[in-house]
Order: structure tokens, then C-alpha cells, then sequence
């Protein structure tokens, strides 16, 4: 059906094969379920690419340029949406929007689950989901406004979470998977006293992916660790992966029914880390279910955790031959749906590796972006989701919108001088950003630091600087001027040498 609607003073031409007729909503249209086209006579404006997961690349690029993507396969199956990869067409995951340089942008935003995909050029912005039909929001305005519109329907019908974290101390930017519980004991005693709320223990922890018990570095217990942090003043916080398991673990092993399969039978890979792929769960699968809901309960109620990072979860929704033929992505919610009933409402859930729309209202924060590094960029790499400064911030920067949705968390900050490649310009970058978002995290152990870069954290943890958006990329934070151009730009990747 073809029809001409009006968007903030433009008209546009409409063609969708669902039921119905666009409908006024706050901020600007609800249009019919299904697929959706706008013939948007913008010409090559630029497109707003968002990402399928936390990982995944999100910017505008030009439509007259490459599309904005993961181009190595393995990569990409790890940390994008590979079923939907286009190398030719700009294309993007819930929402997109188009900016012609007019000081309005054009965005067509999914209200529902089903993997909704978008993709454009010059003349059309067409979106349509994977399974089943929903409706779609169409808005034409400022940036700021028509995403902030976006984002209030998906909070009215998904749902939305206003809890904060605090300011996190995670073990991983300093040890990585080698962690032990004497390290970890002395750094908690250090940490005593520092404007912290949450130690985080990161990877390392558990025996492998998948086998979720304490591993011989730790031989007191995960119980016993929690205390020792409860007793510092602070809020013990525990990272896992419940959705995947390493082909190597005792749970694949023993469980192989429990793998999601594709159609041949086979475990799909659903992504590659550790030196290897991993498999995914098969969530659709009650046993998949209550092996998730029994590991929540451990770690909650018998260890005393109370803040849970979530990793790798986009496994939980990848592509693969499920019993009925569900939808993955509500199969990947009614999974978090049950880690929040087991956890409780007042044990904060963060999730990397998250799917915007089926994470609303269930998880707390949105790791939202790949893993930053103490250094700016690789020079052997221009994977736009691999683990380096430059790729946090610029991803992290362009989902700030998710704000009234859930916490932003753009990945640790700097202040140590040992191991780190960062200049002042980029580790401000990182804290500006992570001031911005109102989550701030830190893995540098007290005792790495000089006593004038202990001072510096503590000054920094301890404020609340005013924040003012001033446009896309520029910010006033406490009264002083930041602008992100620089590091969103290509002539800023570069890595500058001694």
C-alpha cells in the first residue's frame, strides 16, 4: 500500500504491506507492521548505522561511501548480526536515521522484536523484521530530539531501567584472565576507602567458559571473596557469560543436547574468543533454561553477588535450527526475563554483547561498545568492533541516546602511567565520555599508581561535573569545552609514535 505522509513539514512517500495507516505518536508517526519503505529524497545524506550488539560498528557514514560493517566473517559472527551482512548496502539493526546536512535527520526506528533490520540508499530507507510484524516510528527533526522521541516509545512499549551503578573497580584491564584470590585480596584491601561502589571480578575466575565453579587460583570460594569485598564498604560484582560454553568444557561435554544446532545437526559456532569458537545455548530448550536459572541463583543468592556483567550474550539470540521455529530474539528475552526474576529487581544486571530491543526493561546497563585498551588504535587492524580506545569511544558516543533506556557504560578509564600508551588528549576522551554517560569504571589497581595519579582518580571519582550537549559530538562538562570530532575523525586514528 502506498500512501504520502508528513514528517515535520516534509512529505514523503510511504509503501508498507501491513495493515492499518500511520498514526500521530508523540514526536512523530507510528507506522503499519511489516515492512516498511520512505522514498526520502535526501540524496546521499548521511546514514546512521546501529549496531545489533554491543560490539557491533554504530556511526554515520555517507551513503556514496562503503557501508560502515565487520569485514573478517569470524569477527563478525562474534560481534554483529552475520545473517543480515550486506558488503554492498548500508544496513543496520532497530533503527536508522538519515542526515542531509539541513540541521534535521529523517529516523525509522523499530517498535518491536524480530530482528528488525534497515537498510538504505540514495533514494529509499527501508526496514522490515526477520519473524513476525511490528510496528514502526518515523520522526523528522533535530538529532537530539527525534532519537530522545525514539526512545520514549520504545520505553513505553518494551520497557526501560533508571537504576545506576556507581563507579565500578574491574579486575580486567589490569590482570586479564590472570587472576588469583591473593592478588584480588590485597587489591580490595587497597581499594578500601576510594570513592568506589562495585569491585567487579572479571573473566578468570571460573574453571573454563561454561563451567561456572571457582578454578584452583581461587580456593576459598567465590562465597568467601564476596564477603571479603561486603566487608570493604562495597558491592561485590562477578562477571559471567551464561548463554555460551567452550566446546572444551565439561558442561558441552556433558550436555551436548543443550547446544544450539543449526540445520545439518551441527553446534553452531556463535562466536570466536579464547583461541577458539564457542558454542551457544540453546535457550529455547527448558533444560537450557533452568541450568541458566540455576547458575543465577548460585551466584546470587549462595555467593552474594549483587551486580552481574553479563558477557557474550548476543549468543543467546544467534541464528540457529530451534524447536518451533521462535523468534531468537524473544527467545534471547524470555532468557534475561528469567536471570532478572532469579537475580531479583535489586541486583544490578549489566549486559556486553546486549541486544538493544529485547534487553529494555530487563538489564540495568549497555555495554556499549567494544572493549577499550590503553592504546588509541592497532595499526594492524581497522576492525571497527576489535578491542581498542578509539573504536570505544566513537561507538560508545553514538549510542548515547540509549540514556533514558538504560546506562550507557563506554568501558574503563586510565590513570596509570604503567602499561598504558594513551596521551592526555585520549585518556580525556575516555573520562569526558564515561562523565557524559554518568558511569565511570576503572581497572587500575591502587597500587599501580603514583600518589599524584591516586589523587587524580580520587578528584575524578568523588565529582559530578555539569554536563551540556552542544551539538553530535560537542559537550560542556563542568564548564569546560570538550569536542569528540577529533577522535571520530580519520585523521585521528592514527596512533602517534615516540
Amino acid at each position: 500500500m502506498a500512501s504520502l505522509i508528513q514528517l515535520s513539514g516534509r512529505t514523503f512517500a510511504l509503501e508498507h504491506d501491513g495493515p492499518g495507516r500511520p498514526e500521530p505518536a508523540d514526536g512523530g508517526l507510528i507506522l503499519p507492521p511489516g515492512r516498511v519503505a520512505l522514498l526520502h529524497g535526501l540524496g546521499d545524506a548521511l546514514f546512521y548505522r546501529h549496531g545489533q550488539n554491543s560490539w557491533s560498528p554504530c556511526g554515520w557514514r555517507r551513503l556514496s561511501e562503503p557501508p560502515l560493517r565487520i569485514a573478517d566473517r569470524r569477527r563478525r559472527i562474534t560481534a554483529d548480526d552475520d545473517a543480515w551482512d550486506d558488503p554492498a548496502r548500508h544496513h543496520s539493526s532497530a533503527v536508522a536515521a538519515l542526515d542531509a546536512g539541513d540541521g534535521d535527520v529523517l529516523l525509522l526506528g523499530a517498535l518491536g522484536l524480530g530482528t528488525p533490520r534497515l537498510t538504505a540508499d540514495r533514494d529509499t530507507l527501508a526496514g522490515w523484521y526477520e519473524h513476525g510484524a511490528h510496528p514502526w516510528f518515523a520522526a523528522r527533526g533535530p538529532e537530539e530530539e527525534v532519537f530522545a522521541a525514539y526512545a520514549r516509545q520504545l520505553a513505553r512499549r518494551i520497557g526501560h531501567r533508571d537504576r545506576r551503578a556507581g563507579n565500578v573497580w574491574c579486575s580486567w584491564y589490569a590482570y586479564y584472565e590472570n587472576i588469583t584470590e591473593p592478588q584480588l585480596t590485597k587489591d580490595i584491601q587497597d581499594l578500601r576507602g576510594l570513592p568506589y561502589d562495585v569491585v567487579q571480578i572479571d573473566d578468570g575466575w571460573e574453571r573454563m567458559v561454561g563451567d561456572w565453579q571457582p578454578n584452583p587460583n581461587f580456593p576459598s570460594g567465590m562465597r568467601a571473596l564476596a564477603e571479603r569485598i561486603g566487608d570493604a564498604g562495597l558491592s561485590p560484582g562477578l562477571w559471567l557469560a551464561p548463554f555460551i560454553a567452550l566446546p572444551g568444557s565439561a558442561f558441552a561435554r556433558r550436555h551436548p543436547d543443550l547446544l544450539l544446532r543449526d540445520a545439518r545437526g551441527e553446534p553452531v559456532v556463535a562466536g570466536n574468543n579464547w583461541g577458539t569458537g564457542y558454542h551457544a545455548l540453546d535457550l529455547s530448550r527448558p533444560a537450557a533454561r533452568d541450568h541458566v536459572g540455576e547458575l543465577i541463583h548460585r551466584v546470587v543468592h549462595d555467593w552474594g553477588f549483587r551486580y552481574l556483567k553479563l558477557d557474550f550474550i548476543n549468543a543467546g539470540a544467534a541464528p540457529g535450527a530451534r524447536a518451533g521455529d521462535p523468534d531468537r530474539e524473544q527467545v534471547y528475552r524470555d532468557a534475561l526475563t528469567l536471570i532478572r526474576e532469579v537475580a531479583g529487581d535489586d541486583v544490578y544486571l549489566l549486559g556486553s554483547g546486549a541486544i538493544l530491543l529485547p534487553s529494555l526493561g530487563l538489564l540495568d546497563g549497555l555495554r556499549s561498545g567494544p572493549d577499550v585498551a590503553p592504546m588509541w588504535q592497532n595499526y594492524a587492524s581497522d576492525d571497527p568492533s576489535d578491542a581498542m580506545a578509539r573504536n570505544a569511544v566513537v561507538n560508545a558516543l553514538h549510542r548515547l541516546w540509549h540514556r533514558p533506556l538504560a546506562e550507557v557504560d563506554p568501558d574503563v578509564v586510565y590513570f596509570r602511567s604503567r602499561l598504558n600508551l594513551l596521551t592526555d588528549q585520549q585518556l580525556g576522551w575516555l573520562r569526558d565520555l564515561a562523565d557524559i554517560c554518568r558511569f565511570r569504571a576503572v581497572s587500575d589497581p591502587p597500587g599501580w599508581l603514583t600518589p599524584t595519579e591516586l589523587a587524580e582518580l580520587t578528584g575524578y571519582l568523588a565529582a559530578r561535573p555539569e554536563i551540556v550537549r552542544r551539538d553530535r559530538y560537542r559537550f560542556t562538562v563542568g564548564g569546560r569545552e570538550v569536542d569528540f570530532t577529533g577522535a571520530v575523525t580519520p585523521a585521528a586514528q592514527a596512533y602517534p609514535i615516540a
